[in-house]
């Protein structure tokens, strides 16, 4: 149930981005962009939230959002429309705002997923350093007390 409303969210996201962007600047067929949207919105959720939010965190993934949403966009939006419009600048726009919505959906996917995440430096091998705190008047009462000994 959870991965439907993940899919949802992102699948509004997306199509309000879409219409919003496409449908001012091109007057675009309904059909098309729901299709587009959807076809964007399964890739999304595979690659980026599936695979890379769980293997590299939400830092990544959103970063990685950008590049995804922009190709698919592109690819997707020259299949349907052909080369009627500036195809390249409408999906920079609408990858720039699906990339803005993507933590939202991040964060809730790491709140009600069991998100494992692969540490590049491996689990549990964390060190810890014990030491003494020393200040200048410490070391210089403690030089001071071996030179006495010393002298005796």
């Amino acid at each position: 149930m959870d991965h439907i409303k993940v899919l949802l969210m992102k699948f509004a996201a997306i199509t309000i981005t879409l219409f919003a962007i496409f449908g001012v600047f091109y007057e675009a067929d309904f059909g098309e962009l729901f299709l587009i949207s959807l076809l964007v919105t399964g890739i999304s959720y595979v690659l980026g939230d599936m695979f890379i939010l769980r293997k590299y965190g939400n830092v990544t993934a959103t970063i990685s959002d950008f590049p995804l949403a922009f190709l698919s966009i592109w690819i997707l939006g020259g299949m349907f429309f052909g080369n009627e419009l500036p195809i390249i600048t409408l999906s920079l726009l609408s990858a720039f705002f699906i990339t803005c919505c993507e933590p939202f959906v991040h964060g809730y996917v790491a709140n009600h997923f069991s998100v494992e995440r692969h540490d590049l430096r491996g689990q549990n091998q964390l060190q810890t350093e014990f030491g003494e705190e020393m200040d200048a008047t410490t070391l210089r009462d403690k030089a001071h007390d071996e030179e006495k000994n010393k002298e005796e």
